[in-house]
């Protein structure tokens, strides 16, 4: 089967031409990292008229940037700590992701039950509902509501009701965090940046005068080496950013300190949760209880992390303590080990404050440069990710015009470039979108169900999907694929530079996560139609398959000692 997608720069079957082309370019800015602080700089740059190249070690959003507690969310509990610029900023960013991706970001109503005894008062919650209000620019409809005790439960049943006061009503924003990305990454490249997965840098390049000009890069899949140049490199790689800045040698003064947070997953026939809940444990740490696609997830912990910053799995530990604080709020339910159908573990990349325990740490982001020239980003939240993105980009034109470059960009101004899937002319615009491509997936072999589902995930790019099954039907046949999952697969290959079975069962479609029996029942055919699609030699296909399978045992059987 012919690839109609292919042609594209963030195809994967293109990957070792863009990464020919990054070669033999001359660029502007080099991004190393590609989570979606990564992604939203190159997003930026690209606006600027830069030529970007970006390239991530692992898959896109592999790290933290597919593990947090996928919400877009304003920081409340940073009120707590008087953190009122975090708060302000990230709050008023909220509705600037949601205008520019409605399809992956949606308004959360969020209950905060208050207890006697709890961490929140109602008067305190009641004002520093109001001030959060204030500070984050929220629109009037979706503004706080404080609640009787009764109007609480009735509202969520499975609330502890023993010592209940009452609760606070006030919305936050879900997200899929991971497809957020790759979004963000999409419209960099549409605005011409090159960007390449599984390509990761060796060493670093310096002039005579010890500047940084470039870097060696090795295509993981390929094995294949890469001299790139570039005028100025961004080191934007959340939980590695220490490592690069130890390979540039400027490792010194300020220094990252990584947390582990982990999610549980239940199915809802279990965990029947009608309303997303944000409350205090016992030890007086703020989790939530979110329900999403007929489960609900839970989380999460926030330990200090020493281990393999690639691979941070749930512990035996993590486990037992997110089960007992969801005992303690939901009394009635008794979860037990054997609820748990999948849980992730992220690290946050937190920049160093002694004296503070993990949750007490500052999430501000803070940039770095060195005496090389190597600008890091280090710190920072998903929700802050396009704000964050201008400043560092503000501070490569800064230094560009400072060493006389000669180099002139536009003012970039990305509060108004829909990612890629979002051209739907704002919020406003996706529940009619969404009907109408609802109406039409008829015509191309789906249920109204299977539209509806691909219009909401993809968005404006559905269409994209729609023309795909056109030629995919008997190819899908062959493999013995459902038409919507083979659609979703070959898109995620051709447009979306999905490489391995893992980057399509968890960053693109997030199933590992909530759909892990559609991963197991689909995971032999879907991985047989990506060999033939991207020519896997046997080991390859052994090696792939080897490690989904080590993904699927990681999300339920905790790490021992």
């Amino acid at each position: 089967m012919k690839s109609k997608l292919g042609s594209g720069h963030f195809s994967a079957q293109n990957r070792e031409q863009v990464l020919e082309q990054m070669q033999q370019s001359q660029i502007d800015v080099l991004v190393i990292g590609g989570g979606i602080t990564g992604a939203g700089i190159a997003l930026d740059a690209a606006a600027r008229g830069m030529k970007v190249a970006l390239v991530e070690m692992q898959d896109y959003a592999a790290g933290t940037s597919s593990r947090s507690t996928k919400l877009v969310h304003g920081g409340l509990r940073y009120l707590k700590q008087f953190e009122v610029g975090v708060v302000a900023e990230v709050g008023k960013e909220r509705a600037i992701v949601y205008e520019n991706g409605p399809h992956v970001t949606t308004p959360e109503w969020m209950l905060l039950p208050l207890y006697k005894g709890g961490t929140f008062g109602k008067f305190s919650t009641s004002i520093g509902l109001r001030v959060y209000d204030f500070l984050a620019g929220v629109k009037r409809k979706e503004r706080r509501v404080m609640l009787s005790a009764a109007d609480t439960l009735s509202k969520e049943p499975l609330l502890k009701r023993d010592g209940l006061k009452g609760g606070g009503y006030y919305v936050e924003y879900r997200t899929d965090d991971a497809r957020l990305t790759i979004e963000v990454m999409k419209k960099a490249v549409e605005r011409s940046a090159l960007a390449v997965n599984y390509a990761r840098v060796e060493t670093l390049r310096y002039g005579n005068d010890g500047k940084i000009t470039g870097a060696l890069v090795k295509d993981n899949i390929s094995g294949a080496q890469y001299e790139l140049k570039a005028a100025k490199i961004i080191n934007a790689t959340g939980p590695w950013v220490d490592d690069i800045r130890e390979m540039d040698g400027s490792k010194k003064g300020k220094t990252l300190r990584l947390t582990k947070g982990v999610h549980l997953v239940f199915d809802k026939s279990r965990f029947p949760l009608r309303q997303a809940v944000y409350f205090d444990t016992p030890d007086g740490r703020m989790v939530f209880a979110i329900p999403r696609a007929g489960k609900t997830y839970f989380g999460t912990t926030d330990t200090n992390y020493k281990g393999n910053a690639v691979n941070p799995i749930m512990t035996l530990e993590d486990r037992t303590y997110l089960l007992q604080a969801v005992n303690f709020m939901f009394p009635d339910l008794k979860l037990v080990e054997g609820d748990v159908e999948s849980s992730w573990a992220g690290l946050r990349p937190l920049i160093q404050q002694e004296g503070k325990s993990p949750s007490e740490i500052s999430r501000r982001d803070e940039i770095f440069v060195s005496d090389s020239g190597l600008i890091s980003i280090a710190g920072g939240k998903l929700t802050g990710y396009r704000k964050m993105a201008e400043t560092v980009v503000d501070k490569v034109v800064e230094l560009l015009g400072q060493e006389g470059s000669g180099l002139q960009f536009v003012k970039g101004d990305t509060k108004s470039i829909p990612m890629s899937g979002g051209d739907l002319g704002g919020s406003g615009g996706f529940e009619s979108y969404v009907n109408k491509k609802t109406a039409e997936g008829s015509k191309f072999g789906f249920s109204k169900e299977e539209s509806k589902f691909l219009a909401e995930r993809y968005g404006s790019n559905v269409d994209q999907l729609f023309k795909l099954a056109q030629t995919t039907a008997e190819w899908a046949a062959a493999f013995k694929l459902p038409l919507v999952l083979a659609v979703q697969l070959r898109y995620a290959i051709e447009a979306e530079m999905a490489v391995k079975p893992v980057d399509f069962f968890i960053r693109r479609t997030g199933d590992l996560f909530f759909r892990i029996d559609h991963v197991k029942q689909w995971k032999e055919a879907a991985m047989s139609a990506m060999a033939e699609l991207l020519g896997w030699s046997e080991e390859q296909h052994a090696v792939y398959s080897a490690e989904l399978e080590e993904k699927l045992v990681e999300a339920v059987e905790p790490l021992r000692g």
